[in-house]
């Protein structure tokens, strides 16, 4: 299939989850003998921040504006077999409109954000998506499974909604010996409603447990912030590093957004990559995460403080065999080739008419 995708970000990983997520698709769709085209509006604080400015798969390319867009992109997205316009793209509902009355082939909206994106829609705030657009996409794709899915396609008119979730490339995720620096650590961008329960999970444990190491990293966190002695800080850590970021921690934390807890059904990026390095995850509680994982057995679950804490306790072959296991889930169900699969699947089926949903769902 000829494929162009309009994403938020491949070049740059700094603040956001979706470069990780478009590289590991982008590299799988090419490597399965797809033609895949990634347009990125270049933006400033990306710019400054582009660990992999030129993507060694596929083809690249920056535009400056929409009018620049449609100017230098407009006869590749009309000759595209599909196009895929992102969530958090610049200017996405004008963009969206665009693409919708310039492509012949089937145009797919993915939403690596959907909670967020229904929580914006509910309030009025269209910044990448209107309603109306919702129903006009040939499908509805979405980091969110579960019931959203069904309330996507009842309540916003989506002619197919279908779960497109997070995946991880094990040639870039695989256990790695390393010298365990921290007991406890967390990989995320700062964000006001998943920041109570870092408070609760791993910085109130720091606190309690001086003697213990700790470490959070990510971008955006308010300079203000009052961190105990025994937390490390760290700014940013490129995607090239995070495999041995997580090999050097006995657990890492898995936090989710708060209206991403409230639809449940939506795993993260991280979830995926620490289980592939069989780094044991102790994570908050969310619908449909015993789906994905069991609970006890290659996963460990969290409501409050004294729960991280008893999860610290844990033997080393104990914690090493939960590490194990969830390597082993993960392999067999979420890689990004598996991923790209059930998307060509879908685009495919989207282009003849004959989706069939239930066959495709994960």
């Amino acid at each position: 299939m000829n494929i162009v995708i309009l994403g938020l970000s491949i070049t740059s990983s700094w603040g956001n989850g979706h470069a990780t997520t478009y590289r590991a698709l982008m590299r799988q769709l090419v490597a399965q003998g797809h033609d895949v085209l990634f347009l990125e509006r270049d933006v400033p604080w990306y710019a400054e921040q582009r660990d992999l400015p030129q993507p060694p798969y596929g083809e690249t390319r920056l535009y400056q504006s929409l009018e620049a867009l449609q100017h230098e992109h407009g006869a590749a997205i009309h000759n595209a077999d599909a196009v895929i316009v992102g969530s958090y793209v610049p200017e996405g509902v004008a963009l969206g409109r665009w693409v919708l009355a310039q492509a012949r082939g089937c145009v797919a909206f993915y939403d690596i954000d959907t909670p967020v994106t229904l929580a914006k829609l509910e309030r009025g705030d269209y910044e990448y998506l209107a309603p109306e657009l919702i129903a006009q996409y040939d499908l509805y794709l979405s980091f969110t499974g579960g019931p959203v899915l069904t309330r996507l396609e009842r309540e916003y008119g989506a002619r197919r909604a279908l779960p497109l979730y997070c995946s991880v490339d094990p040639e870039l995720y695989f256990p790695q010996d390393a010298p365990l620096r921290w007991d406890l650590g967390y990989l995320g961008t700062y964000s006001s409603d998943r920041q109570p329960r870092l408070e609760e999970l791993l910085l109130a444990p720091a606190r309690q447990h001086p003697q213990r190491r700790f470490v959070v990293a990510g971008a955006q966190y308010p300079q203000d912030l009052a961190w105990p002695a025994n937390v490390v800080t760290i700014e940013h850590i490129p995607p090239a590093e995070h495999r041995a970021f997580y090999a050097s921690q006995r657990f890492t934390l898995n936090v989710t957004r708060a209206a991403m807890i409230t639809a449940g059904h939506a795993p993260s990026v991280r979830l995926f990559e620490a289980a592939a390095c069989a780094v044991p995850v102790i994570s908050d509680r969310w619908p449909g995460l015993d789906e994905l994982f069991e609970p006890g057995v290659d996963i460990l679950l969290a409501d409050c403080a004294a729960d991280v804490e008893s999860h610290l306790q844990l033997a080393d072959a104990a914690r090493a065999a939960i590490g194990r296991r969830a390597r082993k889930r993960v392999l067999a169900r979420h890689t990004a080739d598996q991923r790209a699969r059930e998307l060509v699947a879908y685009l495919r089926r989207a282009n003849t008419s004959e989706l069939d949903t239930g066959a495709l769902s994960i």
